[in-house]
């Protein structure tokens, strides 16, 4: 790969979105810039089925503040692509000829399958879903596909969204029960249509700001306590429960509720109706956020063209390499502790009272990829630093149960700290879990004091003997360990308290 920047234009019915990514050579990337204009172009599309010279002047202006900006940038590449308005709008050649003389950017205008093709990439590729049904509800079209083992199998783009129902379905400003119960008629008849939604216990995927919306009110309902909503999982009936309730307000209540954006408070009941008589259709029972969407999908698209791949193999290896570049992590180090961890989880096995399986292994080794990441802001404050970024940051593969256990296993200090981290979350563990994930942390704490000189000293970490008391543990070196040593006395004891043993340490020259 080259280095590069890449700037995607995703002009969509209900907003335009500018975003511009840095690449480089190894496949690092990030998101240097996020920039959106509200244009509501499907509410600019008259009877006759043009956009009108309204709508089209607010596009181009739209256009041209993003090319103030994209002009400040040496950009490899510009993808700009139009959805649903410019798709349906009768006058879209003269749309895409004024937009080419009058901007820098030329619109691909995206077929039916590839907007429903790059939402289901995105999701496939930032998330550990392996089954799914995504729905991608726009201003003026809503696209729904189903994937098995992250394989699209079926998709279908329906000529309506969340503008287009409003205009159409709802007329006052709180709906009235026979304008709720059209619009419901309506969707369950469209969903329905397709056989293939008909998938018991496969979860439904949101894409979009209607989706993040409805999550971000059932956080703040609830007092949610871990930061994101990528992966973020809602159970059918409090998104019922929700939408109810959204029916009830007036437009400027539902512009006070909390996690609803004012730009949507108009637009937010049919998008929340659409999604739960998609779920009673196809009887998913969850919902599942997801915060990468068609932009993402585009921006995949072009990374797995240079890398010569169809996907990401693993979704949180590939997060956890971007993390590793993000935080200046040195790989060679995280592969010797994740080696020495792996050695004493092993040699614990028999021991700890609870059944060790390879899902624990698994939170070892990412733990051990960010331990004690908070290292890069304190070194003497590392472990709440730790904790406090791995539950604000989202991880693309990881369900946010799994990205808590890596924020406790990986800032793991002492059984004290690890309580008062936990304190907010305490219905989410059971107690054989957190006694888990405290053996886990213990481990790492004490495989990070054998390398504290930076020089991988230990080779071998393996348990002689053992009684009901007392363990003893060789350690074999082959550098001079005086400084390893001293540390690990002292970071053998959460390992002590955990297992209820004392244990000895010997210390042993392989030479």
């Amino acid at each position: 790969m080259k280095k590069q920047k890449i700037a995607l234009i995703d002009i969509g019915s209900n907003s335009i979105r500018l975003v511009i990514f840095h690449l480089d050579e190894s496949g690092y990337y990030r998101e240097i810039q996020n920039l959106k204009v509200v244009a509501r172009l499907s509410s600019h599309i008259n009877d006759e089925g043009d956009l009108t010279n309204k709508g089209l002047h607010v596009l181009l202006t739209t256009l041209q503040k993003f090319q103030e900006i994209t002009r400040t940038y040496e950009l490899s590449k510009v993808k700009c692509v139009a959805t649903a308005a410019i798709r349906q709008a009768k006058n879209q050649r003269e749309i895409l000829t004024t937009v080419t003389k009058m901007t820098d950017f030329t619109i691909r205008v995206l077929s039916e399958y590839e907007e429903a093709f790059f939402g289901y990439l995105a999701v496939t590729n930032s998330t550990s879903i392996q089954d799914g049904i995504t729905i991608d509800i726009g201003g003026g079209s809503t696209e729904v596909t189903l994937f098995k083992d992250r394989k699209l199998l079926h998709y279908h783009s329906f000529p309506f969204g969340a503008i287009s129902l409003k205009k159409k379905f709802i007329n006052s400003e709180i709906p009235t029960l026979q304008e709720l119960l059209k619009l419901r008629l309506f969707l369950t008849e469209q969903f329905q249509s397709l056989q293939w939604l008909n998938q018991e216990e496969i979860p439904v995927v949101g894409i979009g700001g209607s989706a993040r919306n409805l999550s971000l009110i059932n956080q703040k309902k609830t007092n949610y306590a871990l930061s994101g909503l990528h992966q973020y999982v809602m159970h059918y009936e409090n998104l019922k429960e929700i939408t109810n309730h959204l029916n009830q307000l007036t437009v400027k209540e539902r512009q006070s509720t909390d996690g609803l954006t004012k730009d949507r408070a108009d637009i937010i009941i049919p998008a929340a109706e659409a999604i739960t008589t998609l779920m009673e259709v196809s009887g998913g029972k969850t919902f599942i956020m997801s915060n990468k969407g068609l932009r993402d999908g585009l921006f995949y698209e072009e990374v797995f063209k240079q890398l010569n791949i169809d996907f990401f193999p693993s979704v949180a290896e590939e997060s956890f390499f971007q993390l590793t570049r993000d935080y200046e992590i040195n790989i060679d180090q995280v592969k010797y502790l994740s080696k020495l961890a792996a050695q004493l989880f092993y040699e614990l096995k028999g021991i700890f009272k609870h059944d060790l399986i390879g899902e624990d292994l698994r939170l070892l080794h990412l733990s051990s990829r960010v331990l004690y990441l908070g290292e890069c802001i304190s070194h003497e404050a590392s472990s709440q630093h730790t904790f406090y970024l791995l539950t604000n940051l989202s991880i693309d593969g990881l369900t946010h149960v799994e990205r808590l256990k890596i924020a406790l296993i990986a800032s793991f200090k002492s059984r004290g700290s690890l309580q008062t981290y936990a304190k907010p979350y305490e219905d989410w563990f059971s107690k054989n879990e957190f006694e888990k994930i405290e053996l886990l942390g213990a481990i790492l704490k004490f495989t990070y004091s054998l390398n504290r000189t930076k020089r991988e000293v230990f080779s071998v970490l393996k348990i002689t003997e053992m009684s009901e008391e007392k363990i003893n543990l060789k350690l074999i070196f082959n550098k001079e360990p005086y400084f390893e040593e001293n540390q690990a006395q002292k970071y053998k004891k959460p390992l002590e308290k955990i297992l209820k043993k004392r244990i000895e340490l010997h210390f042993s020259n392989e030479n």
